[in-house]
């Protein structure tokens, strides 16, 4: 057989191969039954297409699929997705023993971590090591750290304010929750708040590393390959993935020094999170650079990215509400007549309207974007649908968050839904999924919520800000890259500091 003949067989074979794979995924796949266009069933090309090269777009996709097909639909060969605010509990509070989609975990590139963990089982024993670490009582000892830092943003507000220069608070609460969690984690201050630009490289990294995500999914050989070249060279081929190994190498930095101790227990160390883990009775498995560095870089991206984003989209919010600013600042200003001494996060829980406004906020900045897939060990229900064991399944925090049914023009700044007849109300509290919910749920809340309350009360009262060429178009979700992204030409959320107003 000559090799024009061979080629042809081999074209046949291909194409026999892939028309058979096509209709078993249509026509025979466990989940046929589940509504869907035949196109996103196909291939995983579909997802490829809108989240790498239309970038980050693939939710919008989904949300258009649920609009023609209804609220349970097939969004690949293997995952089905909801949209059912109701049903949210049901697969991700559920009793049962629910793992993570073994593909979905490769956007982090950090198998390692308890985040990208597939397992029941093993995601409970990682989570129970840091747990204490996280707890509403380890974040209350935490609080002289909070409040130095906050301190610290302060100082460099009022200095801002002299110079009248325009300040990027996206930027500046980023550098803020930074400094907070690595000299928790690490015990070392990268100062970034000191930086004339809050460190605005530092933030580009981390979006950068999140969108790599997305690329790092579909093809999870290639961060293996890239590590091998220079960092240069792979920020000019794709510089997502540029970001993500600069950071990877920045965490490895921080948690290296940490495992190479060699006595455990140096006279006048100071203990963090690392230390602890690499001191405790967890297997020798758990304790490896490589695992210790995979945790260290979700709880950089994860204890930071979030909450600052929460905090620049809640200034923004207020400085063009000048009705919502009011109502608060009374409230701080009679709660907090002295602006050099600020309560407690205890004490700040007790105000109803900054509670209201923290909820709204946390609301409109979505938490992460992206699915969340679970696997279940047994068949789920829903509506008359059949979801076999071992399916991916399905919701996106985004749609619950801003569900019309659930939240009344859902994209309106408006904390007052969270209030009944003057007190923070919990009514909605089951649909506030900007952690997630569950025994998965973002483990840094509790700190989350403390660098929110100390960091509002203190800049409302202390500060007023005039936003500065900045739009909706600067703040409202545009992409997903695993975390809210407004414009790919936005120059963020900007404002003037000005004098505090009596």
């Amino acid at each position: 057989m000559d090799s024009a003949t061979g080629l042809l067989w081999l074209g046949l074979a291909g194409l026999t191969w892939t028309l058979i794979t096509a209709v078993r995924r249509v026509y025979f796949s466990p989940i046929s039954h589940i509504p869907g266009p035949k196109s996103a069933t196909l291939t995983l090309w579909n997802e490829f297409w809108w989240d790498v090269v239309k970038r980050g777009t693939f939710i919008w996709k989904i949300r258009e699929m649920h609009a023609q097909y209804g609220p349970i639909i097939r969004i690949n060969p293997y995952e089905v997705h909801i949209l059912d605010p109701e049903f949210y509990s049901d697969i991700y509070v559920s009793p049962k023993k629910l793992d993570k989609y073994a593909w979905w975990t490769k956007l982090a590139g950090a198998d390692g971590s308890g985040f990208s963990t597939v397992p029941h089982d093993l995601h409970r024993q990682r989570r129970a090591a840091l747990n204490p670490f996280f707890s509403a009582r380890s974040v209350s000892q935490l609080e002289p750290v909070l409040r130095s830092k906050i301190e610290r943003l302060s100082s460099r507000l009022d200095a801002i304010h002299e110079t009248q220069e325009i300040v990027r608070l996206d930027a500046a609460f980023m550098a803020l929750t930074m400094d907070i969690i690595c000299t928790y984690a690490f015990a070392s201050d990268l100062r970034y708040l000191d930086e004339p630009d809050f460190k605005l490289e530092w933030k580009k990294t981390i979006i950068g590393a999140f969108e790599g995500g997305a690329l790092g999914r579909q093809f999870p050989f290639m961060l293996p390959l890239m590590k091998m070249l220079p960092i240069g060279v792979v920020e000019a081929m794709n510089p997502g993935v540029g970001y993500l190994l600069r950071w990877q190498g920045k965490v490895r930095a921080q948690v290296e020094p940490i495992l190479d101790s060699e006595k455990k227990k140096e006279e006048g160390e100071k203990r963090t999170i690392f230390h602890t883990l690499r001191d405790s009775d967890l297997p020798a498995s758990e304790k490896t650079l490589q695992r210790l560095c995979d945790e260290g870089e979700i709880l950089v991206g994860a204890g930071s990215e979030t909450t600052a984003q929460t905090l620049a989209r809640m200034f923004y919010y207020l400085g063009t509400d000048k009705n919502v600013l009011g109502k608060l600042r009374r409230e701080l200003d009679s709660a907090v007549p002295d602006v050099s001494r600020i309560p407690s996060w205890a004490e700040l829980q007790g105000l109803p309207y900054l509670g209201a406004v923290i909820k709204e906020s946390l609301r409109l900045s979505y938490g992460v974007t992206t699915r969340l897939p679970r696997v279940a060990h047994e068949d789920i229900h829903y509506k008359g649908y059949v979801i076999p064991a071992g399916t991916p399944i399905s919701q996106t925090a985004y749609f619950i968050l801003t569900h019309p049914d659930v939240f009344p023009e859902p994209h309106v700044f408006r904390p007052e839904r969270w209030l009944e007849n003057g007190k923070l109300s919990t009514s909605l509290d089951k649909y506030l999924v900007a952690f997630g919910k569950g025994s998965r749920q973002c483990l840094g809340i509790n700190l989350a919520y403390a660098e929110l309350y100390l960091t509002t009360a203190t800049l409302v009262r202390r500060f007023d800000w005039e936003i500065y060429e900045t739009t909706l178009d600067d703040v409202v979700c545009k992409r997903d890259f695993f975390v809210a992204v407004a414009d790919l030409d936005s120059k963020g959320i900007r404002a003037r500091i000005v004098a505090r107003r009596s």
